[in-house]
């Protein structure tokens, strides 16, 4: 499941940070670094997942 989101945010980082978390303060700055550029919001994306 985790390969599944980890791929989901490589395309959508702030649906695979939703799947993980929820709605709440890593998801909104998930949109925010996903604004400022698409690879900062990769990244976090990605950091959300496996850290969890």
């Amino acid at each position: 499941m985790d390969f599944l989101r980890i791929l989901i945010a490589i395309l959508l980082p702030p649906l695979g940070v939703f799947l993980q978390v929820g709605i709440g303060g890593a998801f909104w700055l998930n949109i925010l670094l996903t604004l400022f550029g698409y690879i900062p919001g990769i990244v976090h994306a990605v950091w959300i997942i496996a850290k969890r």
